[in-house]
């Protein structure tokens, strides 16, 4: 049987006062996700372990079946992965943003009004050298980037210049220790230097007078090396693919070894086409065993605060679920979860587990009609993260005896 994970990133939600007192997931109108759950095995899963706020990073590599207390050194290398940048051993890459500053260097906006056009301008301006390391920017989806560096003596062990706020200037770097000097030193004159180059800007100077928010600053966060990842299809014998429009997302799975599967219209935001991402998932699934497709605008939702787009958003799932799989499950196993909650009420990541469910001709039926955080409890599953790939394989007859 093929394996088809559908993740909804931050799918999981808490009661909103804009709904009524009801989740996202409570509250929408999805017919054909409840008849999954209905009809399969559902639960909830931790995608690291009770009490852990996962990183959409941490969490897709344990779902995956990769410990992230082994193989997590950092958010960069996947964004930088992700956004097609070829990393070499001893490179160190760090997730940015691209943000608006105003005159006196305080932060007003940490994503540049979600900025789109322009962005590739904007990159390949800030590639330089500082003293002996060469420095390279890409832009990923919308405001994100990611930022490499290269040369000798370099450590990630140094602080993000991102405050994570807004109202505040950007942090100095420092070191986390004497390995990390040199790339302290490096990253504070980085940022400098790309302020003066951003500000000046035709891209910028075509913002400023359409009224929109410059994106005049790099904010970036999560440096770390490049870790080797056992390749997924030997690891499982499967041959795995992945839909995705998110640089993160993109760079785990290139470095686990799966093959992407590009589909129009994939921006990695609230107005991706989401037909076109389970058709090219059901198409990859010809030549591939396994398909992950990652889905973002329930995540954006939720950091935006709004739990009635997060809601709206989920229908559009729904919608795209009953127009591509409901007539095509045949030998097909589907998951469908979340890969950590953002509740609209908190606009973070939180640890609260996620719903699941998995579908397939066959399965057990826990008959559970509603799928939400609360309606599932009863179900069969209980998962951590690092489960789930030995629960997936083993539903599509796929798994290996242990034992005699």
């Amino acid at each position: 049987m093929k394996i088809l994970l559908i993740i909804a990133d931050g799918l999981g939600d808490r009661p909103s006062d804009q709904l009524g007192g009801r989740t996202p997931l409570e509250a929408s109108n999805k017919p054909n996700i409840d008849y999954l759950a209905k009809n399969g095995m559902v639960g909830l899963i931790d995608p690291i372990a009770p009490g852990i706020i996962p990183g959409s990073d941490t969490s897709h590599l344990s779902y995956l079946g990769y410990d992230p207390n082994r193989y997590y050194t950092g958010r960069g290398p996947f964004e930088a992965l992700g956004t097609g940048l070829s990393l070499e051993a001893g490179d160190i890459a760090f997730r940015a943003n691209f943000a608006t500053v105003d005159g006196r260097g305080m932060i007003v906006d940490r994503r540049a009004g979600r900025i789109r056009e322009g962005t590739g301008h904007l990159a390949r301006s800030l590639n330089m050298r500082i003293e002996d390391v060469e420095i390279f920017f890409k832009e990923g989806t919308e405001h994100r980037g990611a930022l490499v560096l290269r040369g000798k003596d370099l450590s990630p062990q140094v602080s993000d210049n991102d405050p994570h706020k807004e109202g505040v200037e950007a942090n100095s770097v420092v070191p986390t220790s004497r390995q990390g000097e040199k790339t302290a030193r490096i990253l504070n004159e980085f940022y400098a230097k790309s302020r003066d180059i951003l500000s000046g800007h035709d891209v910028n100077r075509g913002r400023k007078e359409k009224g929109l928010n410059e994106a005049n600053a790099i904010l970036f966060r999560g440096g770390g090396m490049v870790p080797e990842l056992p390749n997924f299809d030997r690891k499982y014998s499967v041959k795995g693919g992945f839909v995705a429009g998110v640089a993160l997302v993109s760079g785990i799975c290139r470095l686990a070894g799966l093959k992407q599967y590009k589909t129009e219209g994939a921006t990695g935001s609230t107005d991706t086409n989401l037909k076109a991402k389970l058709t090219g998932a059901v198409d990859g699934l010809r030549e591939s065993d396994f398909m992950l497709v990652n889905i973002k605008g329930t995540d954006i939702a939720g950091h935006d605060g709004d739990a009635v787009k997060k809601k709206e958003f989920i229908e559009r799932i729904d919608k795209a679920i009953g127009e591509v799989l409901m007539d095509n499950l045949g030998n097909l196993v589907v998951a469908f979860t979340g890969d950590h909650s953002t509740p609209a009420s908190l606009k973070e990541h939180s640890s609260d587990p996620v719903p699941i469910l998995i579908h397939y001709n066959g399965s057990r039926k826990d008959g559970i009609g509603a799928f939400s955080e609360t309606s599932v409890r009863n179900g069969t599953l209980r998962l951590k993260g690092m489960d789930l790939m030995n629960v997936l394989m083993s539903s599509a007859n796929l798994a290996e005896k242990y034992g005699a």
